[in-house]
């Protein structure tokens, strides 16, 4: 009997250990775990959700994630942040070509937010943690919207927060600034807990981190009460009546050429439909007219019949029509936006500046072809880039032109209004990416730089959502998607500027230094501690 129990029993104590080692294995994978969840959660609270205040906590939990471990961790763990975030976020990209340019997209992107971790993880434990991480992500944020490829700033988390209470940081400092405060207050809620757990483990507060704690969640906040001064839908140069008109497209049966033809014809219809409407006393006339991107995709100024047809939508509005053309001038391509005049025709352009890679142009075009062809042949001729900022004269009010995934990009947008806009036009064509969250996406930006700019904001898109957004952020009017419609409003003029227009890039440089003080700190603390240990 004691043989036959010490042989029952010896194989228990040895599978102590081994249960014992698979719950460590386990416990090792918490944190990757939540900082992939965290990645969707800040997902989640990105439009068409309004659940803007989910990136609080989703930077919470990703500040539990990397708190005190080291670079090459956060390395990983912000890698696996950025793939929780991007894959959903992004993957309208993959509607027209697939998922393989939409999941090489996410992850190179991804590759900026594992570096953003490598960095928080590495300033974690200074004193002010939460300032140094939040600066850290929004140097992040710079750098990815710069390089490849002259940037890509989509999931900015400031496009995320056209709902939120946050809004009226944008006029003070523009998309860093509002960004910056979002991941500020989420890292200042992760310290708050910490710090309570702390206290009730051991009975001792940390006064000076708490204080730092406190004030990460409540400066933000107060901030932006603060900021609500700036936002206003007030005119003061007078107000306009502003048309915009989505035309619709073909859905299926007529091959390229045709759609392209179709599309003109849809806009140019739908504006004599306005028209007529106008004539029977149903809507005010308006002032002018706004046609989306590609609204005339065959180019009038070497087809005929095509500016014919712009003319006679023209005539029967009686008033200027910015219509949304692709132009070939001199053997290039543009992305043109021309102001159409009833009487005289074609009085001014604006070419696209921030043309979309892989879209509009093809970077690396002989490595791609060499990996898929059909990849080539969709992009078969770069479009140039314009230089010069776009702004029209129509009916007496400056209009500064915004040509889609300009929209993005924080520079593209200041320089039309300094450049004197008393109102901003996004034209669109979102008609590529479907039903998708992107076109929602995208108005969140146009509400964004609404306030950023204190300017009212139209967006004509060929397929919707079209929109018309006052000063203050709020869309006052929006279409269905695929349906032909037009918006008609009044809305005030303004020209005065934000300090957020004043400022242009200066406070994004501000948060990259002190995103490099800490790291620097960090760093060098690391080597002083390190030689010390050393040398004892």
């Amino acid at each position: 009997m004691t043989v036959t129990a010490t042989s029952v029993d010896e194989p228990d104590q040895a599978q102590e250990p081994a249960s014992a080692s698979r719950g460590a294995r386990l416990l090792r994978l918490v944190p990757a775990l939540a900082a992939a969840l965290s990645g969707v959660l800040l997902y989640v609270s990105f439009p068409p959700r309004t659940l803007w205040w989910l990136a609080l906590p989703a930077f919470a939990v990703l500040g539990w994630a990397l708190r005190g471990r080291s670079w090459k961790a956060g390395l990983g763990l912000g890698y696996l942040f950025g793939l929780g975030f991007l894959l959903p976020l992004l993957v309208w990209t993959g509607v027209e070509v697939g998922p393989g340019p939409w999941i090489a997209l996410v992850v190179i992107e991804a590759v900026f937010v594992a570096l953003v971790g490598a960095g928080i993880a590495t300033v974690s434990r200074l004193p002010g943690a939460p300032v140094w991480s939040a600066a850290l992500w929004i140097a992040g944020e710079a750098a990815r919207a710069r390089v490849p490829f002259e940037g890509f700033p989509w999931g900015k988390i400031a496009f995320g927060q056209a709902d939120g209470v946050f809004l009226p940081l944008a006029a003070v400092g523009g998309t860093p600034v509002l960004g910056f405060a979002v991941v500020l207050c989420g890292f200042g809620l992760f310290e708050a807990v910490r710090l309570g757990v702390e206290r009730r483990r051991t009975g001792q507060l940390r006064r000076p981190a708490a204080v730092v704690a406190l004030l990460s969640v409540a400066v933000p906040v107060a901030g932006a009460l603060a900021a609500r001064t700036l936002v206003s839908d007030e005119a003061e140069n007078g107000t306009v009546t502003v048309a915009v008109i989505q035309g619709n497209v073909p859905r299926a049966g007529l091959d390229f050429n045709a759609q392209r033809r179709a599309v003109l014809d849809y806009h140019a219809r739908e504006t004599e439909r306005l028209a007529a409407k106008v004539k029977a006393g149903k809507v005010a006339k308006p002032d002018f007219v706004l046609w989306p991107e590609n609204s005339s995709d065959v180019d009038p100024f070497a087809e005929a019949d095509a500016a014919a047809v712009i003319e006679k939508a023209a005539t029967a509005i009686g008033v200027p029509i910015s219509v949304g053309g692709v132009v070939e001038r001199d053997g290039k391509l543009y992305n043109e936006q021309i102001l159409w005049d009833p009487v005289k025709g074609p009085v001014d352009t604006y070419d696209k500046r921030q043309i979309q890679p892989f879209g509009e142009y093809l970077p690396l075009r002989s490595l791609i072809g060499a990996i898929n062809s059909e990849w080539t042949s969709m992009v078969h001729q770069d479009f140039s880039r314009g230089t010069e900022p776009g702004v029209f004269t129509m009916a007496g009010a400056k209009v500064g032109l915004v040509t889609c995934y300009e929209a993005a990009f924080d520079w593209a947008v200041r320089s039309e209004v300094t450049d004197g806009a008393q109102l901003i036009s996004v034209p669109s064509n979102n008609a590529t990416f479907d039903r998708s969250e992107m076109t929602y996406q995208q108005l969140a930006m146009s509400r964004v730089r609404a306030v950023e700019h204190s300017r009212t904001v139209t967006v004509p898109v060929t397929s919707g959502v079209s929109a018309i957004i006052m000063p203050d952020g709020r869309i006052t009017q929006k279409t269905g998607m695929f349906v032909a419609d037009s918006l008609v409003q009044k809305v005030p003029l303004r020209s005065s500027e934000t300090p957020a227009t004043r400022l242009g890039i200066l406070p994004e440089i501000a948060l990259v230094l002190v995103a490099a003080g800490g790291l620097g700190w960090a760093v060098g603390s690391a080597v002083r501690n390190r030689r010390a240990g050393s040398a004892g």
